[in-house]
């Protein structure tokens, strides 16, 4: 029964994400969300209470990914290496959590409404301690006196544009939908981007 329940759960969950980053929380309809799932609209409310709750649930769904893609700066690392697998990481995010990501901006954009007074507190307290870690860099000479805050909205720029421009991505390059080489390229041109522009040192090599 409960993998009944997590499956039905799931369905319901994605098919919001879909709904929800093409119509925006107020033109969305449960009625839409279940059947884009293929269930019962009875089942969402069963599951969620309410349109509200279900809208809350996505944006939770993304917000523990891009906690956890800041847990490289949460070890002893050099920024190389910790600037490089946070980028991928968050490309990651922008290509399988895309439907969630263009909500979770969306939500940003109109000043976080919905958005749990406790998860804005997470998110804000792990970039206060990613901007902490890069001043700590650039204190010790390990890249140049670039400001923290603007270097991490640039990567959140960068990254985040994959998942809310894919129109755009898909019709400037030809392609219906980026493949694997494709956000590997995305993130390899970031990464050197960021890297030679700040002029990150690169870690010492093994002795």
């Amino acid at each position: 029964m409960s993998s009944i329940r997590e499956r039905n759960k799931e369905l319901i969950l994605r098919a919001a994400s879909e709904e929800f980053a093409e119509k925006g929380f107020a033109a969305s309809k449960t009625s839409d969300i279940a059947e884009r799932a293929g269930l019962p609209k009875p089942n969402v409310y069963y599951y969620f209470k309410s349109k509200e709750n279900l809208y809350r649930e996505v944006l939770d769904s993304i917000v523990e990914p891009l906690l956890q893609a800041s847990e490289p700066f949460n070890q002893p690392g050099h920024p190389a290496e910790v600037l490089r697998a946070y980028i991928r990481t968050k490309i990651r995010i922008s290509r399988e959590h895309a439907c969630a990501s263009k909500v979770f901006a969306s939500e940003i954009m109109h000043g976080a409404p919905h958005l749990p007074p406790e998860r804005a507190e997470q998110l804000n307290a792990q970039a206060s301690h990613n901007v902490d870690c890069i001043r700590r860099w650039i204190d010790q000479g390990l890249m140049a006196d670039v400001d923290p805050n603007h270097l991490l909205f640039s990567i959140w720029a960068a990254t985040q544009t994959y998942a809310d421009f894919d129109w755009q991505i898909s019709t400037v390059t030809g392609k219906p939908k980026l493949d694997d080489a494709d956000y590997e390229a995305a993130a390899d041109t970031i990464i050197r981007m960021v890297i030679k522009g700040c002029e990150v040192k690169e870690s010492p090599p093994v002795a």
